[in-house]
């Protein structure tokens, strides 16, 4: 079951949810739009976390969030805010599990022209549901990505 904006305001009070920074503004009715720190254009290694970036047509880069998030009683899928999605971004997203605990890394690749992105911009949106009864979390499973911050490349 997806949580409402409702829901999702009671489960961090309940702290099933933490998310740092958290701000109103980025709930939606069904989720929470994170916001970009830094972005790595990944053929040349280019990193900034402040102001804007081109990212040229046809490039891969990875998105880290402003958001510091932890996960205890819910589960989390990413999707791409549209407005990117309509620009030709196409990600490369999944689910958040159960007990992960830092800042996400997501990776997209621009399909379409050239674009700009803003760090602080709203780029992708965490929709939680509730899992009942994990055998383990993800921190006792593998927790490989566990505490991560800013960009994070293969471990």
């Amino acid at each position: 079951m997806l949580l409402s904006d409702k829901e999702i305001v009671e489960a961090v009070v309940r702290k099933q949810i933490s998310i740092e920074p958290f701000n109103r503004k980025n709930l939606t009715p069904n989720g929470y739009d994170l916001t970009v720190d830094e972005i790595m254009i990944t053929k040349t290694g280019e990193k900034i976390n402040q102001g804007k970036i081109k990212i040229p047509s046809m490039m891969h880069f990875l998105v880290s969030t402003k958001e510091y998030v932890k996960l205890a009683g819910v589960s989390g899928s990413l999707w791409i805010r549209t407005t990117f999605a309509r620009k030709g971004i196409i990600p490369s997203f999944g689910k958040v599990d159960v007990g992960f605990e830092g800042n996400l890394t997501l990776s997209a690749f621009n399909a379409g022209d050239e674009i700009e992105i803003s760090i602080g911009e709203r780029f992708a949106q965490l929709v939680f549901e509730r899992i009942t009864k994990p055998e383990m979390l993800y921190f006792q499973r593998s927790g490989n990505y566990m505490g991560q911050r800013g960009i994070t490349l293969d471990r």
